[in-house]
């Protein structure tokens, strides 16, 4: 009996060894079938390539997403940006003939004046003394821009009585520093805007340059006339100025971000004939003004340029044109 026992026990011991077996086999099939599959996915987006978003993918066959242009030959136009002062063509200070005592004032700031109109009276009489009440008569036909004297105020000869100027016909001065004297000429045209109106732009033009530099700011004094009258511009405002000088003519012209820096040489990508890779272009740059290159040589006019999304970029590399879509949802 005692025999038997052990028999069975031993039986016991074997069949669990043989399931355990098996179990183990299992997973170790199991885990090599999964290795297998991952491996032949692997392989099969390798040969696909990787299509993702901006600039994703691996190897040769990824795809870069970049926006394009053609590229055109176009006007680059210098400029100057100052302030100045809306002031009037045409302005006088007015004095009176005679020291005394302002007996009236028949004209208040914004009055409109004829030539020989009376202002104001002054009177010079003195303590003992009695004498006729002298008038102060317009010069000019105009505005009354300035009236800093009061009725009663005493006043001499180098007294202002009032300021009168063509509120009609304003005009702007401005100083230009003395290194861009050499590009001032009259009929030049600038863009002028004005604190209380931030979004309107008025235009104006070169109609006088003073014939001096000033020692002391090294800037020249121009005036330039509005080209329309406009009810807007009072006299007295603040100006900002901004002058276009000298164009430059006849050239690509493209967005200094296309542009690649290696070494001190610069480059551009060029979009090829298939319209699925680029070539990498070295260029010669000319006038850089406001954000835009002229480019000499390198790209002709009528080629696609990559003007944004060249950082992953590489001769040959192949890319999406997105623009393209863009412009057919804005449309």
């Amino acid at each position: 009996m005692e025999k038997d026992f052990d028999n069975t026990e031993e039986k016991e011991k074997s069949k669990k060894k043989t399931i355990t077996g098996i179990i183990v086999f299992t997973v170790i099939l199991i885990t090599i079938l999964a290795i297998a599959a991952i491996g032949i996915v692997k392989n099969k987006k390798s040969s696909q390539g990787f299509k993702g978003g901006f600039g994703a993918g691996f190897g040769s066959a990824s795809v870069t997403s970049v926006r394009t242009q053609v590229a055109k030959k176009s006007t680059l136009t210098d400029f100057v940006k100052t302030n100045g002062e809306v002031e009037t063509q045409t302005s006088i200070e007015v004095f009176p003939a005679i020291g005394g005592t302002v007996v009236e004032m028949n004209v208040s700031l914004g009055s409109p004046v004829k030539k020989g109109d009376v202002i104001a009276y002054v009177d010079p009489s003195e303590a003992g003394a009695y004498y006729v009440k002298s008038p102060v008569v317009a010069p000019i036909d105009g505005s009354i821009i300035s009236s800093p004297v009061k009725k009663g105020q005493k006043v001499s000869v180098s007294t202002v009585i009032t300021k009168i100027g063509d509120i009609d016909n304003l005009q702007i001065s401005a100083k230009i520093p003395e290194r861009y004297v050499a590009d001032l000429q009259i009929g030049q045209t600038a863009e002028i805007t004005l604190k209380a109106y931030p979004d309107t732009v008025f235009l104006a033009r070169i109609t006088r340059i003073s014939p001096v530099v000033d020692a002391t700011t090294r800037t020249k004094e121009i005036i330039l006339n509005f080209d329309k009258k406009d009810s807007r511009i009072n006299s007295g405002m603040f100006a900002s100025v901004k002058l276009y000088t000298n164009k430059y003519e006849g050239e690509v012209i493209i967005p200094q971000d296309a542009l690649v820096n290696n070494n001190d040489l610069y480059y551009l990508f060029v979009v090829n004939e298939d319209g699925q890779t680029v070539s990498k272009r070295q260029v010669e740059l000319g006038k850089n003004i406001d954000g835009y290159y002229q480019i000499l040589s390198g790209v002709e006019e009528g080629e696609t340029v990559v003007v944004a999304g060249t950082l992953t970029l590489a001769d040959g590399s192949r890319i999406k044109d997105i623009s393209k879509q863009e412009n057919t949802k804005q449309e």
